[in-house]
């Protein structure tokens, strides 16, 4: 099972987890914060660090 599909697992159950402790609207903000800031985060690298990060992605040293 690869990291990637961990993580989105992980994500689903906490996701039910707080639809049913606290109000549906607080829950959908937190989902979406966890979702929109390592985007955004990705979005401020610039082309180059992009590349960097890929390349060690792909040899293995990052997202295991």
């Amino acid at each position: 099972m690869s990291g990637h599909l961990k993580f989105a697992i992980a994500g689903v159950i906490l996701g039910l987890i707080l639809l049913a402790i606290i109000p549906w609207e607080v829950a959908l903000l937190i989902i979406a914060a966890a979702i929109a800031v390592p985007t955004a985060a990705w979005f401020m690298l610039d082309s180059s660090q992009r590349r960097r990060i890929r390349e060690m992605r792909r040899r293995g040293q990052i997202g295991r």
